[in-house]
């Protein structure tokens, strides 16, 4: 180990010191940025971007694990990224297949798809809905992994299946707006019952939140990373812990 390596495991401990257990998220979002502009600096292509970024996840898990997060939202694929050329597609969704399936051979997380599965090909839609059901007895981190995510479809998704809810129990549609609020709304997403994000991290230097978990993100503290994301290390995400935790929420006020 040279003297690089023994600063920087010194410098590692020192920011995890300064992380009260108590001032840590329980539920992290992430918006995985920056794979193809990685790519086009180091000369490859962009799937060998997107394969370095998959090979960040598992990685990135773990860093959760100890610091003893409880869910993780993954942002794969939104809905804008299914107009991409068909070939760069293909190539995308046959990744991020190949990563789901990874994530569930180790058997330490849950896996939850979070996402318009419509939207997708019919095999990555069968794909994922299948690692939550191989998955629901692990006791373990819960990753939402959002493959044909979009925040505004998100929203739609939910009053549409809150509509045809109540539909079906004959409730009329003045009733229905009478019934309708943000709790109501909230029991239809696709992270239903589980907390919201408390950190958002963005790589690749971008910030915005692109619609990421637009309903849920009302109250998340963000935090923006230049880096991109396969070169996102564990000192960065210590420093996003610490940002955090060093932050007075407000919830809106």
């Amino acid at each position: 180990m040279g003297i690089r390596d023994l600063v920087y495991g010194a410098y590692e401990r020192r920011l995890a010191q300064q992380i009260a257990p108590e001032r840590r998220p329980r539920h992290v979002g992430v918006i995985l940025d920056g794979n193809r502009r990685w790519a086009s600096v180091k000369g490859h292509s962009s799937s060998a971007g997107h394969r370095a970024g998959a090979a960040k996840i598992a990685e990135f898990l773990g860093w959760c694990e100890d610091a003893d997060v409880e869910v993780v939202t993954l942002w794969l694929l939104s809905t804008d990224n299914l107009n991409r050329p068909p070939e760069e597609l293909d190539a995308l969704v046959g990744i991020i297949e190949e990563t789901v399936n990874g994530l569930v051979e180790q058997r330490r997380w849950r896996i939850h798809p979070v996402g318009a599965l419509d939207l997708l090909p019919a095999r990555t839609a069968g794909l994922l809905k299948e690692a939550e059901e191989t998955t629901t007895d692990v006791d373990g981190l819960l990753v939402n992994v959002a493959v044909g995510y979009g925040g505004r479809r998100e929203v739609a998704d939910a009053v549409r299946s809150l509509l045809q809810e109540e539909a079906v129990k004959g409730t009329s549609l003045d009733e229905v707006a009478q019934m309708i609020d943000p709790e109501l709304i909230a029991e239809h997403l696709y992270t239903k019952g589980q907390p919201d994000p408390d950190l958002v991290i963005r790589t690749s230097g971008e910030q915005r939140l692109s619609g990421f978990l637009l309903w849920q993100s009302a109250h998340s503290e963000f935090y923006f990373c230049e880096a991109y994301w396969p070169d996102f290390r564990h000192v960065d995400f210590l420093r996003a812990m610490r940002s955090y935790a060093d932050r007075q929420r407000r919830f809106g006020s």
